[in-house]
This record gives C-alpha cells, sequence and structure tokens, in this order.
C-alpha cells in the first residue's frame, strides 16, 4: 500500500475486503471459476477475525448453509457463478419467503450449461429476478470497478440486514478479476445497518408480525426467541397456513418492503447527459467501454450519453423514463442477447427508439464496436 493508502486490488479480492467490512463473519461456498479467490480469501481472513469458513459439499449446501449462519445471528455471504447460481435458486426462495437476510455473490461467465468458464458475460440478469419461482422480492447491484466492488457489497450488506431479504451482488469476469488501484476505508467511516432486533419479552415474540415499515424484528437462534421458520406461506407466527387471504397478505408484503423503497437505494451514474440525444445504457464492465464509446462519439460531433444503472434490480423505472424523454436514440449494451434491453425497451419505447448490442462469445464488447453501432465513424 502506498502513502495514500491505495493498493492494487483485484475485484474478487475487493469483494471480500468490502464485506469484512460490513460484518461478514460466515462464509459457505464451493469453489467454481471465476469466484475462487473470493472462497480462498475468505477462507484465509475469516479466522483471523473469529469468523468461519465452510467449504460446501456443492451450492444447494452453500445457500443452505448461509441461511443457517444468518438465522444464528451472523452477517453472511456465498459466491459462485453461473451454473452454480442455477443451484441456488431454490434456497434463495427459501431466503425470501421466510426473510432472512444473506448476500450472493455471482461472478458472471459464458453460459448456458458449463459455457465458457474463463469468460466475462452478463447473462444472469433476469435470473437474478426470477431465478426462482413465484413473487418475491429482488434486489440485485452491479459494481464496474474495483473500488465499486469494495464500496456497493457493504452496502449489499446494508440492504440485506434492512430489509431482510438475499441481495445478489452480479459481478462479472471482467470486473472480478481486473486489478486496480483501490483506497481501503476505515471501518469507522463505512457506515453499517444490523438487523432490526425484538425489543419485547421472549414469550411476546411473534416472529412475523412487521413493524410500519413491512419489516418484523428479526431474533437469532439461541437468544431466547423460539420461533418458526418455514418455507411454506405462513402467519404472523411463522407457522404454515393454507388461509388464501393471509398467504396472498404475505406475499405481497414480501415484494413491497422492496419495491415500494426503491429510492432508497437506487444507485446509478450518469456522465454527459445533459444534451445527450443519443444514450448508451450499460451496466458492470460492458460500461467502461460505453464511456469511452461516448467520449469517442463526442469527438465526432455526436450528442451522446451515458445512464449506468448500479441498482438492477428492482429496475430504475423512473430515471430511465427520465432519460427518455430528451433522448432520440436508446442502445443497451450488455453481454447477453438483450436481457436488460427488454425491462429498457418496455419503459423507454414510448419515447425513444430502443435498440440493442449484444454480444455472446465471451469478449468484452468494445467502445469501437459501440460507436461503430451507434454509427459514428463512417
Amino acid at each position: 500500500m502506498n502513502k495514500k493508502g491505495y493498493k492494487l486490488v483485484q475485484g474478487n479480492e475487493a469483494c471480500v475486503e468490502g464485506a469484512l467490512a460490513a460484518g461478514m463473519r460466515f462464509f459457505a461456498g464451493y469453489p467454481i471459476t471465476p469466484s475462487t479467490e473470493i472462497a480462498e480469501i475468505s477462507a484465509e481472513k475469516l479466522p483471523t477475525l473469529g469468523g468461519r469458513f465452510i467449504q460446501m459439499e456443492d451450492e444447494l449446501g452453500s445457500m443452505a448453509a448461509i441461511i443457517g449462519g444468518s438465522l444464528a445471528g451472523k452477517k453472511a455471504m456465498t459466491a459462485t457463478s453461473g451454473p452454480g447460481f442455477s443451484l441456488m435458486q431454490e434456497n434463495i426462495g427459501y431466503a425470501a419467503i421466510t426473510e432472512v437476510p444473506c448476500v450472493v455473490v455471482n461472478v458472471q461467465r459464458g453460459g448456458p450449461s458449463t459455457g465458457l468458464p474463463t469468460s466475462p458475460a452478463q447473462g444472469d440478469v433476469m435470473q437474478a429476478k426470477w431465478g426462482t419461482h413465484g413473487d418475491h422480492p429482488a434486489i440485485a447491484l452491479t459494481p464496474n470497478s474495483v473500488q465499486e466492488t469494495y464500496e456497493y457489497i457493504v452496502k449489499a450488506f446494508n440492504l440485506a440486514e434492512k430489509y431482510r431479504t438475499p441481495v445478489v451482488f452480479l459481478m462479472d469476469e471482467t470486473v472480478g478479476h481486473m486489478r486496480e488501484k483501490m483506497a481501503f476505508k476505515d471501518v469507522s467511516e463505512i457506515e453499517l445497518i444490523d438487523r432490526k432486533k425484538p425489543t419485547c419479552k421472549p414469550e411476546e415474540y411473534v416472529a412475523y408480525r412487521p413493524d410500519e415499515d413491512m419489516i418484523p424484528p428479526m431474533a437469532s437462534f439461541g437468544e431466547g426467541y423460539r420461533y418458526h421458520v418455514s418455507g411454506l406461506t405462513h402467519d404472523e407466527t411463522g407457522f404454515p397456513t393454507n388461509n388464501n387471504e393471509i398467504s396472498e397478505k404475505l406475499v405481497k408484503r414480501l415484494v413491497d418492503k422492496v419495491d415500494k423503497n426503491i429510492d432508497e437505494f437506487a444507485y446509478f451514474e450518469e456522465y454527459k447527459l445533459e444534451d445527450a440525444e443519443i444514450v448508451i445504457i450499460a451496466y458492470g464492465g460492458v460500461s467502461r467501454s460505453a464511456k469511452s464509446a461516448v467520449d469517442q462519439l463526442r469527438k465526432q460531433n455526436i450528442k451522446a450519453g451515458l445512464f449506468r444503472p448500479i441498482t438492477i434490480w428492482p429496475f430504475l423505472e423512473k430515471q430511465v423514463n427520465k432519460v427518455s424523454l430528451n433522448a432520440k436514440e436508446i442502445y443497451v449494451a450488455e453481454m447477453n442477447l438483450g436481457q436488460y434491453f427488454l425491462e429498457v425497451e418496455r419503459v423507454a419505447c414510448k419515447n425513444s427508439n430502443v435498440h440493442k448490442i449484444t454480444k455472446v462469445n465471451g469478449e468484452l464488447i468494445t467502445p469501437e464496436e459501440i460507436v461503430q453501432a451507434i454509427g459514428g465513424n463512417k
């Protein structure tokens, strides 16, 4: 580390450092490219902080283990990539309905199936929203740099704890394996949120009775508060119910506690949008190419700008609609065949022409490819 406090850090390493700063003290996972360094570094550092690392037999067990760790009161995380993320979906749904805070890091790679294990992709965007069945809450953040990885994994933990829900941290191989300078922060400078705890006597505790903010206080197992945890729709006591009215009320509350608070965590970046007639929407590693493309287009007197969502889910409908009001053309650049494009088109098509720039060959979309797709350098 140099005198200014900067250090050359890999994206996956920054993910672990940020998680530890956020208070992560339990990690369960199964190594898979390109996320393996997250497990390796967690295994090295957690024991020095009084935490626990467990290598599980597979990704199903990994997701189950972090749910258990969180129920016991620890901030818990797992990390995986494409095929492993698919295997976690059933238990992600379990964490959602039982309102267990946890963080799932997905360093995306090419697919489907085993696909391209060492190549970048952004093919899990829709899976991060709809991978597990039924209606459920979904929060997903995606960084585009090593520094952002460090800072936004902290926010991922804060959101998980505040809203009692699993949070997906969508990196891509580009961000996970790049090395950049990063400034570490003193823990005292980092805003940390812990889950809301009950203040009543143990015998008065009703585990799933929400406060006015739609979120119930959460007691940890072993603290004297006894309650039932079930993946079935349940009443406020946590016990299963077949009552239609209670079941619907539960599912709506689970979704509303996130969707109705989106303004609290609508993270995004705007670049040269003030007079932009052409807007590129890109996220993660591709957004770096998109920003360079904007600069190249500006040199050709093409009024281009960038809108970069950091909060991928819930969809930033209000912000995208605002962008579309002034843009003549919108181009969505992503390393898949148009997953985020579908959402942008749904919101923006009434105001702008919406196009997609896609690539699924395991290579990052270059600035030149974006420029050419928009019609520059003719």
